[in-house]
């Protein structure tokens, strides 16, 4: 591991240390990480309370959140709870993209409307460029991943202010 991986493992056992949580499974390519905390009698976050206290906290401390792709995803559940937004889900494993090109325009932007149909970003599969369309209309309220971003089935992308 580099020194930069070591530091941000080091942020990630800090923050969940602090908010006492008592398991924590990292499953990227070869890299596998899996913490369990001794826990006194407290009560474990829910998956819910988890992902606020990360959005919480990734304002005060953007260095944990820059460097831990695990909490960025588990940030992701937060938008739906916040209010009552139309989830996006990637439909296969891949990359995301948000532009058709690198240095060309992202295809949607935070604030941007929507329609049905219209393609939000592509996620990259066996070198193959899949163009992921919009499932719903409305405004684009969150982009939940970065480009470049490995994902996986299901996962969140995008939330939507449904019309």
């Amino acid at each position: 591991m580099k020194q930069q991986d070591i530091d941000d493992l080091k942020q990630l056992i800090e923050f969940l240390k602090q908010y006492q949580v008592a398991e924590f499974d990292l499953d990227r390519g070869d890299l596998k990480i899996r913490l369990k905390f001794a826990q006194e009698s407290a009560p474990a976050a829910s998956l819910g309370e988890l992902a606020r206290m990360i959005q919480t906290s990734a304002h005060a401390t953007p260095a944990v959140s820059a460097g831990a792709p695990a909490a960025k995803a588990a940030a992701a559940a937060a938008p739906a709870e916040e209010e009552e937004l139309h989830v996006v889900k990637s439909p296969i494993v891949g990359t995301f993209y948000a532009s058709p090109s690198p240095g060309a325009s992202a295809f949607v932007a935070v604030g941007d409307t929507v329609e049905k149909g219209q393609v939000i970003c592509i996620v990259e599969a066996m070198k193959l460029m899949n163009e992921i369309e919009s499932d719903a209309g409305g405004e684009i309220v969150k982009c939940l991943v970065s480009n470049g971003q490995p994902i996986e089935f299901g996962q969140p992308l995008f939330a939507i202010r449904t019309a």
